[in-house]
């Protein structure tokens, strides 16, 4: 799932691409989700902008094209079988490649966000000089749960359900905030203009996709997207548990070889030989 980052690390990757270059056509075939593409063929591609979730494509004629990346979308150099789009370039070819199928493209008059509702109302970007103080006095004058306040991207554009389950895991043994009216703040201590300090341990590690640990790699087959192998999850991470190991399980016996005097699930009884006794038993017919 593309987050405000990864959405981020797409557009570095397609500026230097598409900047200046006039898209000679778009091809898809679901105007529904594709929307007035048709607009911006012809077009010259001016500036790559991004707004929460959201990729602005700045073209001539006052026209910006909207991308969204939906779930799944990313953009591709190759045709694959997923892709959803092909943007005819003077030089190349583009893909947009959608597996599930719920990434957008509008292209409307620059501005012009009536058909996109989420994009008009989005508040502050969390990268660069965010504004906390407004941030802060938003989640103490609502009654909401944290995580729908900053998932209604009005305090806070572009945070997802990742970011938002991480931020507030990191905020545990701060104090029960169930309620966005509680203050979020260590113990009782107010919080200074600069905002929480980033808790241990969660320095970037190297990834594709530019997440917050790089678990959840997500890939752009663009210039400069590596190509690491993916590190599987351990499948038992999540079945240990505290308390005493459990007693390794018992392998069941072998069958016994034809013609031994013992049975290793059976009693010894006198005068029976138990590998003796298929197909017949002293207890009849088996």
């Amino acid at each position: 799932m593309p987050e405000l980052p990864e959405v981020e690390t797409t557009r570095k990757k397609l500026l230097p691409l598409l900047r200046g270059k006039t898209l000679l056509k778009l091809l898809h075939q679901d105007p529904s989700r594709y929307r007035n593409t048709e607009g911006a063929e012809g077009e010259r591609v001016l500036d790559l902008e991004r707004r929460g979730k959201f990729l602005l494509f700045a073209l001539t004629g006052g026209k910006e094209m909207v991308v969204h990346l939906g779930m799944t979308g990313g953009f591709r150099r190759e045709k694959t079988p997923h892709a959803r789009v092909e943007f005819v370039l003077e030089d190349g070819r583009l893909f947009f490649h959608d597996p599930r199928r719920f990434g957008r493209i509008w292209v409307v008059e620059r501005g012009a966000y009536g058909e996109i509702p989420l994009l008009a109302r989005l508040g502050p970007e969390p990268l660069g000089a965010f504004p906390f103080p407004p941030f802060y006095q938003g989640l103490k004058g609502s009654r909401k749960p944290l995580k729908a306040l900053l998932l209604e991207q009005r305090l806070a554009a572009g945070v997802g359900n990742i970011y938002a389950d991480e931020a507030l895991f990191h905020l545990r043994g701060r104090g029960p905030f169930p309620r966005g009216a509680k203050p979020l703040a260590p113990r009782g201590k107010p919080l200074g203009g600069g905002g929480l300090p980033p808790p241990p341990g969660s320095e970037e590690r190297p990834g594709r996709g530019g997440g917050p640990r790089g678990e959840h790699p997500f890939r752009q087959d663009l210039p400069a997207a590596g190509r690491r192998p993916r590190e599987l999850p351990d499948p038992a991470r999540g079945l240990r548990a505290k308390g005493p190991p459990l007693p390794p399980l018992r392998r069941p016996h072998p069958p016994p070889p034809r013609g031994r005097a013992e049975h290793p699930l059976l009693p010894p009884v006198p005068g029976v030989d138990w590998g003796a006794c298929a197909p017949t038993s002293p207890w009849g017919a088996t």
